[in-house]
């Protein structure tokens, strides 16, 4: 037992000194200094922690923005709310695309116009409540009936026979009269620009043969030439072939023919049938 009490007090008196040693005031102060010790390397150590984790934190915020800011994608010809869901990897594929941006878009999925602008990654206006739910179950039904019924009216459209040319336009029909033949004429005339008026025709018609297709001169120069004048216009057979109109009859008796290469004549030799009152 003595020679334990001898061991302890060494070792009691070692402390004290030590503690004489660091504090420099007496062990009244040392108590103190080592409380104010352990007191200021906590924050010493709380502050290097700090210090290290606020970078990382900073870091991750700003992945997370960028990883959460959307793209614009402008629509071209030819691509679709599938294709470009596909090929920005959209998470809910095309529906959800449309959930998005179904403003820009309008009511119909299937209809995209060259030219929009599509937010990737946009999150839908959300309805309220029980409207949402209803609005998202009846979304992706919708858009299948609206594409059904768009495809079925294409197929119908490329089956379908194609739709009868309109009757051609029936030929004008002309009696056969005076008021017939200047008329039918008129339309010959019209359709090669040669010039005169149903007046015009008619009081010449009048004057040379009183409105018989079959008059002829046997009694005036032309005829004791051999080539006497014939028809409706008194017209010379070297006058009619010269002026002859395609489309009539080559024959000079033929009412239609006889005044169409008439006034072919008179237009050329006076500007227009109309512009003769004797003798041509």
């Amino acid at each position: 037992m003595p020679a334990q009490g001898k061991h302890r007090r060494p070792k009691s008196v070692s402390l004290g000194r030590g503690i004489a040693a660091v504090t420099a005031g007496g062990a009244v102060l040392a108590l103190p200094v080592l409380g104010a010790t352990t007191a200021s390397a906590a924050p010493a150590h709380s502050l290097a922690a700090e210090k290290a984790v606020a970078p990382v934190s900073v870091t991750a915020q700003a992945n997370s923005v960028t990883k959460a800011a959307p793209a614009k994608h402008s629509v071209v010809s030819g691509e679709t709310l599938s294709k470009i869901a596909r090929e920005y990897s959209v998470s809910g594929g095309w529906k959800k695309l449309y959930e998005g941006n179904r403003k820009a878009v309008g009511e119909n999925p299937n209809l995209i116009h060259p030219g929009i602008t599509l937010t990737i990654g946009a999150k839908a206006a959300a309805p309220s409540d029980a409207k949402a739910g209803k609005a998202s179950k009846a979304a992706a039904p919708a858009a299948e009936r609206t594409a059904a019924a768009e495809r079925a009216d294409r197929s119908e459209r490329t089956t379908a026979a194609p739709a009868a040319a309109p009757a051609a336009a029936a030929p004008a029909t002309y009696t056969n009269d005076l008021d017939g033949w200047i008329k039918e004429s008129l339309a010959v005339m019209a359709q090669h620009g040669i010039p005169g008026s149903y007046e015009g025709i008619h009081r010449n018609i009048i004057r040379e043969s009183s409105g018989n297709p079959n008059a002829i001169n046997n009694w005036d120069s032309n005829a004791v030439k051999g080539t006497p004048s014939k028809g409706l216009l008194q017209v010379i057979d070297p006058t009619f072939q010269a002026y002859h109109v395609p489309g009539t009859s080559t024959d000079s008796y033929d009412p239609v023919a006889n005044i169409t290469a008439a006034c072919n004549y008179a237009a050329d030799r006076y500007g227009s049938i109309d512009n003769v009152f004797g003798a041509y």
